[in-house]
């Protein structure tokens, strides 16, 4: 990487890493709490319909936040049959309220068993040293209770060579910290430096640009190859570029 690249990221990074950033990303579903097991519930659901138009994803996560009481970790450990039948209500594109039902069961059933998302992510990787791993282990786990065929679609498959965006995401807001108050820091026994990018449309296109990345598909091959590249920059945190990637990619497709 040369030096005026890591210079662009540097700049980019730091005009986007700013609590400005947060209001009108699904970030800010998770931020409405202060209580780490409200914050994993929270930004996992925000995570899992983050595709198409940010606007909408931020309403639509806001949405469901009060569908659940705005107490989402109580909701997945204590909601009623009656409780969860209010969750029908919900639509966001293809994700619908059976869907949310049955990840708010899989999420109760997680938490029974391993003592919640954190508690999972946190242990798994102390035991595999492997993101990747665990991100197989998890979606194994998750849908080991039962639920529609039809939810699975929600949750990518890394042994299926899908570049899990929105997994990489929701892993970005908990496990990096730093002094900017976007991302969360709350899964200390994972580095920063095991984090992959999320890829998408807009940090594919804006990394291939700047010739972080050669592949054209957004697989988790590309996810590997574009990680690979930022942690030449910062081999610490790599992730935290892509406040630069996506930031520019947003700006040039609004």
């Amino acid at each position: 990487m040369t030096d005026e690249l890591r210079e662009l990221l540097e700049r980019l990074y730091d005009r986007y890493n700013r609590p400005e950033f947060i209001a009108d990303d699904p970030v800010s579903v998770p931020h409405r709490y202060a209580g780490r097991a409200d914050r994993e519930v929270a930004g996992f659901f925000a995570a899992t319909i983050a595709w198409g138009n940010r606007r909408a994803i931020v309403r639509s996560g806001h949405r469901m936040m009060g569908l659940m009481d705005d107490a989402p970790a109580d909701f997945v450990r204590h909601a009623s049959d009656r409780e969860l039948k209010v969750l029908d209500r919900f639509v966001h594109r293809t994700f619908n309220g059976g869907d949310l039902r049955d990840f708010v069961l899989a999420l109760r059933s997680l938490e029974l068993r391993f003592g919640g998302l954190g508690a999972f992510f946190e242990s798994r990787y102390q035991a595999t040293q492997s993101l990747p791993e665990v991100l197989a282990e998890f979606r194994h786990e998750f849908f080991s209770c039962d639920h529609a065929p039809r939810c699975e679609k929600h949750l990518s498959s890394i042994l299926k060579g899908a570049a899990c965006k929105r997994l990489c995401m929701f892993l970005r807001w908990m496990v990096r910290h730093d002094d900017r108050g976007v991302d969360f820091g709350e899964w200390r026994c994972i580095p920063p430096s095991a984090l992959y990018l999320p890829l998408d449309v807009h940090t594919g296109e804006t990394a291939r640009a700047l010739g972080l990345l050669i592949r054209r598909q957004n697989d988790w091959r590309a996810v590997e190859q574009v990680t690979a590249a930022l942690r030449e920059a910062d081999p610490d945190d790599p992730v935290r570029f892509d406040f630069a990637l996506f930031g520019v990619g947003i700006d040039r497709s609004e």
